[in-house]
């Protein structure tokens, strides 16, 4: 893995301090080992970009996406297909999934990551609201 830029590191350093409150509210429940025992970091450099969450451990990336996301979605799946190409498995979630259905959002991690561990592999699929871990292959991948 390559050192990030040092505007990089700022930048994540900056939205570490000034996170939305739907970040704050999952951190809680990530932080210190509180999800399946595992280690999450927030805004943290992978390649050019900045991820919201992180488990190194599992190789999943969680997002959180709010209004600005809806006008951006070409970007965010250019952003997903690099992540996935350096073998992150990326889950999307809109904020507010996180502020009203925090369960539902824990336990869709939670099957991604036993999922993962049992050798299946998760891809995006777009699936109702945001993007969902599937492991079924895109259209025309595979």
């Amino acid at each position: 893995m390559t050192k990030p830029e040092s505007s990089t590191l700022t930048k994540a350093k900056s939205l570490r301090t000034h996170q939305t409150e739907a970040e704050a509210r999952l951190w809680y429940h990530l932080r210190a080992h509180r999800f399946m025992g595992l280690k999450f970091k927030r805004q943290k450099p992978v390649g050019r970009y900045i991820v919201d969450f992180i488990c190194w451990e599992r190789r999943l990336i969680v997002e959180l996406d709010g209004g600005q996301h809806a006008g951006q979605s070409s970007y965010d799946r250019q952003r997903d297909a690099w992540l996935r190409s350096q073998g992150y498995t990326v889950l999307r979630f809109w904020n507010h999934e996180v502020m009203q259905e925090m369960e539902a959002v824990l336990e869709r991690m939670r099957c991604v990551i036993e999922s993962s561990s049992q050798g299946e592999k998760g891809r995006i699929t777009p699936g109702g609201t945001g993007y969902q871990a599937s492991p079924l292959p895109l259209a025309g991948e595979g």
